[in-house]
């Protein structure tokens, strides 16, 4: 497969690609519900598709001015080692660079080894001086 065979189109992923998404790329899995409330709320994202199938997305999200937070970075596992997560970043930081605010914050959460790809784009860990936290209601 080429480069070619993949397109990147500015676009929040539907209901069902984001869930199902989510899930194959081993992300924890969001309902229905959730998704229907959450991703009209989406800042900026961009969808990969191939033959038409969503296969990688990734989403802008925060306040629109003071604080955005990159999230959703998800590729199906049989099209990962493409580059496509370069890809999907790259989009999400280049939307930062035009339409950002002087003083926006834009954090993330690099799950296992991703943080070698945020770093490519200049985002760096935040500890010993802050750490992450969450809190997960189920």
């Amino acid at each position: 497969m080429t480069d070619e065979d993949y397109e990147l189109v500015e676009a929040t992923p539907s209901s069902d690609d984001y869930r199902r998404l989510r899930v194959a790329a081993g992300l924890s899995p969001k309902s229905a519900e959730a998704a229907a409330a959450g991703l009209p709320n989406t800042i900026f994202a961009v969808v990969i598709r191939k033959d038409g199938e969503a296969i990688g997305m990734g989403r802008i999200i925060g306040d629109r001015g003071l604080f955005f937070q990159i999230v959703d970075i998800a590729v199906d596992p049989t099209h990962q080692k493409r580059g496509l997560g370069k890809r999907i970043v790259g989009a999400l930081v280049d939307h930062m660079h035009k339409t950002a605010l002087p003083g926006a914050y834009i954090s993330l959460i690099a799950d296992g080894e991703a943080h070698h790809l945020y770093s490519l784009f200049g985002f760096k860990p935040t500890a010993p001086r802050s750490i992450g936290m969450y809190l997960h209601f189920k």
